[in-house]
């Protein structure tokens, strides 16, 4: 058996939990499918405002999606956006203050076009606190394509408390794995080149969270 087959064959018998196969094992299948914190809760919110925090993220809390205009508002007239570009189905009190700079990506803007603009503003599918991570869903309506979140140099994000689960596992049950799913664990970086950091590699280099829930 060359490598490529013993790879193969391994990925094979991971597929199955039941009885050895070939003299391999079964793969276990007990780990921890749940956190340790309630989905959803003021604490699990708590925790991933730190490990965003921690990635180099800047967290903006709001108690409620009432306020997640301002919210959006200020982050954008901070960074000096003057343009930025949202999914056809962001919700649109989430723009109310600043919808004259946004450019729809209906129909889909090009690379050229994405380039120009400064920032992207979305939603999230899933956001998971142990990690400092949330999902973007291409096929959701209020995240849009892969490119829109990749292209702008500065993504605002917005995760309601909601969608806020502990663990890995929690999410992964919340997601179809069918669809294109980004995971973005703070702004792009690279430490490949000498262990020096360097921002905006893969993607953004500027990250906004506003959270959106429970303070």
């Amino acid at each position: 058996m060359n490598a490529r087959e013993e790879v193969l064959a391994r990925l094979r018998a991971a597929r199955d939990a039941g009885a050895p196969r070939d003299g391999v094992p079964p793969t276990p299948r007990d780990y921890r499918r749940t956190g340790t914190l309630a989905p959803g809760s003021a604490e699990v919110v708590d925790r991933l405002a730190e490990t965003l925090t921690d990635y180099k993220a800047t967290v903006h809390r709001v108690a409620d999606e009432d306020e997640v205009s301002a919210a959006v508002a200020g982050v954008l007239e901070d960074a000096g956006v003057t343009t930025f570009v949202a999914p056809p189905g962001l919700p649109a009190r989430w723009l109310g203050e600043v919808t004259a700079r946004v450019r729809p990506d209906e129909p889909p803007l090009s690379v050229a076009r994405l380039d120009e603009v400064d920032a992207v503003v979305t939603g999230a599918a899933v956001a998971i606190a142990d990690t400092g991570t949330f999902v973007l869903d291409a096929s959701a309506p209020d995240q849009g394509r892969r490119a829109i979140s990749l292209v702008p140099d500065h993504h605002v994000c917005v995760v309601r408390a909601a969608d806020v689960v502990s663990s890995v596992p929690e999410a992964l049950a919340r997601l179809d794995p069918s669809r294109p799913l980004t995971f973005v664990s703070g702004p792009s970086a690279t430490s490949d080149i000498e262990l020096d950091r360097v921002e905006g590699v893969h993607g953004p280099r500027r990250l906004d969270v506003v959270l959106v829930g429970p303070m």
